[in-house]
Parts: structure tokens; C-alpha cells; sequence
């Protein structure tokens, strides 16, 4: 019956001294030091890191769901397009030039093109369509032929040694939704 039995209680501090009583001393409950965070706040700057971090991360997510091409690339500003043929008849070879994918107006060139050749490529909108023949040193003739969007646009034709002929169109504007 003599015995004392800890209490939840808070411990009574001797105000004379300045000194806590052996039994405050040992209740885990009081021991308020920073190195077991018991009853210390959150550190505000790790918050900020972690909510920092976790925005970032949603971001990247939000980009790779609403921004990729769906194969793991980031999506690119497309050029609106439109379908070209390119057609050259007549015998032996002829060296053509002509306006393909190319965004920045390069020219793809076909050196000794076996004729009849032909090709559909699509050309951005703003770039005019452009084939162009000329014939080797033995002559022939060769005739170009260029249809956009399946609508025939121009033809010439080269003949005679080193022979040339260019076929050119303006491409319309860009197919949408119809409106009416």
C-alpha cells in the first residue's frame, strides 16, 4: 500500500529549485526534446519540398498522358499536309527534283531515275509542289505530271540532250471541318 504508482497526471515541478520531481522525470509523455519528435510540428521547408516535388511529378505525368504521341516521344507542333503525286513517263533515265516532307523547303533529289517513275508524298501546307526533269546528254523525252490532292494541276515536257521541264502547283488551304 506504500507504494506509488506512476500517474498520467502532469509532473509537478519544485518552482523553489527549478527541478522536476524524480517522478515527472521518467514519464515518457513529458520528454519534449527535438531529437524524438514527439509534440514537435512539421517542418514547414519539407513540406514545401515534398509539395514541390509533387507537383512536378504530376506535371511530367500530366504531359506524358495529354502531350505525347502515345509511343513514348513528345509531341511535336504538326504542319498541316497535303497529298501530292508525282508522275514521270517516258524512257531510259532523267535526274528529278522535287518538294517533299521537308518543313524547311529542301528539295529531295533522284539521281538517274529510271522512267516511268512516280511517287505521293505529302507536302506541308506553304510549300509549293515542285517537280523539275532534266534529261541526260542522250536525250529522249520525259514528261511531268503533278496532281494535288488527286486533282490534276500541270504538265510539261523536256526533250532533246539535257532536256529540262518543271511542273509546279500552289496547294489549297488546309482540309478542315466543314462548316454550313
Amino acid at each position: 500500500m506504500g507504494e506509488e504508482k506512476p500517474s498520467a497526471e502532469p509532473a509537478e515541478e519544485n518552482t523553489e529549485t527549478g527541478e522536476e520531481s524524480a517522478e515527472s522525470a521518467s514519464t515518457p509523455e513529458k520528454d519534449q526534446s527535438p531529437s524524438t519528435g514527439a509534440g514537435r510540428r512539421p517542418d514547414r521547408a519539407g513540406l514545401l519540398v515534398a509539395g514541390g516535388v509533387l507537383a512536378a511529378c504530376g506535371g511530367l505525368v500530366l504531359y506524358g498522358v495529354l502531350g505525347g504521341d502515345g509511343d513514348g516521344t513528345p509531341a511535336r507542333h504538326r504542319t498541316p499536309t497535303a497529298s501530292v503525286t508525282y508522275e514521270v513517263t517516258g524512257t531510259g533515265t532523267a535526274d528529278l527534283t522535287f518538294q517533299a516532307r521537308s518543313e524547311s523547303g529542301t528539295a529531295t533529289v533522284v539521281r538517274a531515275a529510271r522512267l516511268p517513275w512516280h511517287r505521293t508524298v505529302e507536302v506541308p501546307v506553304g510549300r509549293d509542289p515542285l517537280i523539275s526533269i532534266v534529261l541526260g546528254k542522250d536525250g529522249g523525252t520525259a514528261r511531268c505530271a503533278l496532281a494535288v490532292r488527286g486533282h490534276h494541276v500541270q504538265s510539261a515536257t523536256a526533250t532533246g540532250n539535257f532536256g529540262r521541264a518543271t511542273c509546279s502547283g500552289a496547294l489549297p488551304a488546309p482540309e478542315g471541318p466543314k462548316q454550313g
